[in-house]
């Protein structure tokens, strides 16, 4: 399949400066391909492609950032984005021009994971297969931005490209000439509700949907100091299917020819909207296939991990699947939910490190994540779901580290350990089997006896048929006694009732079951077929 070309560092401020990045210190000349994205993480070795760009998420001081300016230096790092605004003076100027590293700033209120999925998506990151664009009309398949900026030439005024729900693919340059609501619509990657409200109760989506020529919107009335410029908008279609929709932000209508190269121009975007969705397909079902064969550790694994850029390096093994239990949730929204918290996790990796593989093999979704301990890949997930929130709940398995292809099958293994006993509701989101290994023995014996159907025996057995006979809550007096550790008071409490009360159903258990509550091993055997029971 074919990839997007890279974009270099002064293609990322032609398309994104203005509205979302400033040059600040250093030249954006070169044009050599910028590699991939990292964000900057102070306790943690940097593992850069090269060359990249660097997000220093937090950083403040001058001295902090001149100190990592110089450390960029050498690892061939093309830039250095931090928060605007950024500190004035000759530190950050002399490091800059030292390390040969650009310092750009980021616009107040723009969101640092919105710029790492526009870059990533500017960048192309995580293509798998070979080089060499392929063209429709006189542009890079699937280049959005370009695109964007070729139509923003041909009506001359800033353009948005947005799919269905109003977020935005991609936009032109030039976003300055607009009005604060594009302004915060760039910023978000999303037209804002409120502005997506106004819309719909003028009936501009609905004659967008029914019309195959631009749609002149006036400015409401109700928000004359944030939506100032009109718009002319036009539907993206292939066939009868509504792929999106171009905005352009224009001071007057549009005069019958540029009308005419609106629309013309609409065809142009539907073809290579389709172009991405078809090689975004493509490379799912290849990066998938890869991923599988990798992490079955065969034959064919050690190929798979340097087609994916992650031979030869310590992997982490991560199980991710959403909360939802399988035989209570709607299934077609499951299977939709997964992907979509695939896509994310795998933006998300790839942030925190470039080589990282993300793929969906039946219903949990395992990342490839080259990072040297199990801690810090824990942390990486933790982030990722704090991020992703709780619309929709998910659960991560954390192995631990693969320093070889043959250990790649034990640490899925582990991962997935861990993984069901996070989903048999543990009370934890993250965890590695060493957090959770009692959990998952307990839960793998429960398999066994249930492939045997084995049933509780000795003075278990006797107890149960009891309490089914003279509601007389043995069993659950023997449980709350052993853990609380033969504490009968605290026992007692956990169980409400009067100590004395306790104390007699406790010594009626022990004849009625003939059990020798003294003997280390009968409690043993009380409290494992407890535990494996369920009872």
């Amino acid at each position: 399949m074919s990839q997007l070309p890279r974009a270099s560092l002064g293609r990322v401020l032609d398309d994104l400066g203005a509205t979302l990045l400033d040059l600040v210190h250093g030249e954006a000349r070169s044009t050599e391909p910028i590699a991939g994205i990292a964000i900057h993480d102070p306790y943690d070795e940097p593992h850069l492609p090269t060359p990249a760009l660097v997000l220093g998420v937090g950083l403040r001081e001058p001295d902090e950032i001149a100190a990592l300016l110089r450390a960029l230096g050498p690892q061939g790092a093309a830039g250095l984005i931090v928060r605007a605004p950024v500190p004035g003076g000759d530190e950050l100027r002399a490091a800059a021009e030292e390390s040969g590293v650009a310092l750009l700033a980021l616009t107040r209120g723009a969101s640092w994971a919105q710029l790492a999925a526009l870059l990533r998506s500017m960048l192309s990151q995580g293509d798998v297969g070979d080089a060499g664009p392929e063209m429709l009309g006189g542009l890079p398949s699937g280049d959005l931005f370009a695109l964007a900026n070729a139509v923003a030439a041909l009506v001359d005024a800033p353009v948005t490209i947005e799919d269905p729900d109003s977020r935005v693919l991609a936009f032109s340059g030039r976003q300055e000439e607009a009005d604060p609501s594009r302004v915060e619509t760039i910023l978000g990657r999303q037209v804002p509700e409120r502005f997506a409200r106004i819309l719909s109760r003028a009936g501009v989506l609905r004659d967008l949907h029914r019309s195959a020529d631009p749609v002149f919107v006036s400015p409401p009335e109700t928000a004359p100091d944030e939506f100032s410029v009109p718009r002319v908008a036009v539907a993206v279609r292939a066939g009868d299917e509504f792929l999106g929709s171009i905005w352009a932000a224009v001071h007057e209508p549009l005069t019958p020819d540029r009308s005419r190269a609106f629309s013309d121009a609409a065809k142009l975007v539907a073809l290579h909207m389709l172009r991405l969705r078809a090689g975004a397909d493509v490379e799912r079902r290849l990066r998938t296939d890869l991923v599988g064969t990798a992490l079955e550790g065969g034959t064919g694994a050690r190929e798979a991990l340097a087609r994916l850029g992650l031979a030869d390096q310590p992997l982490i093994v991560l199980a991710l699947a959403p909360a939802a239990p399988e035989s209570t949730a709607d299934r077609s929204g499951l299977a939709a939910d997964r992907q979509r918290l695939t896509d994310a996790l795998a933006m998300h990796l790839s942030a925190v490190h470039a080589g990282s593989a993300v793929a969906l093999l039946g219903d949990v979704a395992y990342g490839l994540l080259p990072v040297a301990t199990s801690e810090r890949a824990a942390r990486v997930a933790s982030e990722f779901l704090d991020r992703v929130g709780d619309r929709v709940p998910a659960l991560i398995g954390v192995g631990p580290p693969a320093a070889t292809v043959a250990e790649l099958a034990a640490a899925r293994a582990s991962a997935d350990r861990a993984l069901r006993v996070l989903r048999s509701d543990c009370g934890l989101r993250v965890a590695r089997l060493s957090d959770v290994y009692t959990k998952a023995m307990v839960l793998e014996l429960r398999d066994l006896i249930a492939a045997r159907g084995d049933t509780p025996t000795g003075p278990l057995a006797k107890l149960i048929a009891y309490d089914a006979e003279h509601h007389a809550n043995l069993v659950e007096t023997l449980a709350a006694w052993l853990d609380a550790f033969g504490d009968a008071v605290a026992a007692a409490a956990a169980l409400h009732v009067h100590p004395n009360t306790f104390r007699y159903r406790l010594r009626r258990l022990a004849e009625v079951g003939d059990l020798d509550l003294a003997d280390p091993e009968a409690r043993f055997g009380a409290m494992l077929q407890l535990r494996v029971f369920s009872v």
